[in-house]
């Protein structure tokens, strides 16, 4: 059986574990070669660790399991130039770049206030200036290829509504839909579609972590008293959704499934932005 992305080739960002590795494998998983990159190093303003060169060695062992090709690459999104020649480079070996996943970023909570210089310019660095860097990087090939694309960048649910301590966060992540929208109507002509997943909590590192759970209750928070206290942000008695819940909308939106859908905010958010 033909996967729904064979033939194609998938560019993600933040591969190297979490919400990337899972995109990265589960396109491969229906066909799809990937160009792959992450900074693979501690954040300078983050407070739980970042991953590493050897997570992002097993994404791509686990993308070759499924006989597909994959060109990783250690490239931080505010590297605009690295992220340029990883791109580069990945479209000469594979050939084309299909699908865009712009899904690096961090998090990080504080009083607005309270938020120092460095923590502000590091989180809107990466979580939009990156994103960004990450289509213009693509754009050139998508419109050369003549024969359209997708672009999806991981937003949040604090890029629909306020939330109180992301500040910055929810600053970035609300950029990303105008981001998108703008891009959607330089696009259309190409027939490149633009659009935003906005996630509850997922079950990855950037939650499942000793700082984010000193916030609910103590570093050593067992996983279902964590549940317990995480559960009422969403509609849905549900604390968190898993990382193939977002997959599987990234790759409706990337699908012929969702080639009429631009400009569009989807969310992933157990009913969290309506509660």
């Amino acid at each position: 059986m033909v996967g729904r992305f064979e033939g194609k080739v998938l560019f993600v960002t933040g591969a190297a574990r979490g919400q990337g590795r899972n995109h990265a494998i589960r396109f491969a998983q229906e066909g799809a070669d990937v160009i792959a990159i992450d900074a693979c190093q501690d954040i300078e303003t983050v407070n739980y660790p970042g991953a590493t060169r050897e997570d992002l060695d097993e994404t791509v062992r686990a993308v070759e399991a499924h006989d597909r090709r994959i060109v990783a690459s250690v490239v931080d999104v505010r590297d605009r130039a690295g992220v340029i020649t990883a791109v580069d480079d990945g479209v000469a070996q594979l050939g084309r770049v299909d699908v865009v996943s712009a899904n690096a970023g961090i998090a990080g909570f504080g009083a607005a206030v309270d938020l120092p210089e460095d923590t502000w310019r590091t989180m809107i660095d990466i979580n939009l200036t990156g994103q960004f860097f990450t289509a213009q990087a693509a754009i050139p090939h998508l419109v050369r290829q003549n024969d359209g694309g997708s672009i999806v960048f991981t937003s949040s649910i604090a890029g629909l509504k306020g939330t109180g301590f992301l500040s910055h966060y929810s600053a970035a992540k609300h950029a990303l839909v105008g981001l998108a929208r703008s891009l959607a109507k330089e696009l259309a002509p190409h027939r490149i579609r633009v659009n935003t997943i906005h996630p509850t909590n997922v079950d990855t590192p950037m939650i499942q972590n000793a700082a984010l759970k000193t916030l609910f209750g103590g570093p050593d928070l067992s996983r279902e008293d964590y549940a317990a206290t995480m559960t009422p942000m969403n509609l849905l008695p549900t604390p968190w959704v898993d990382v193939d819940d977002v997959t599987e909308a990234l790759m409706y939106l990337a699908s012929d499934a969702g080639r009429f859908l631009t400009g569009t905010a989807l969310p992933v958010d157990a009913g969290a932005t309506v509660k």
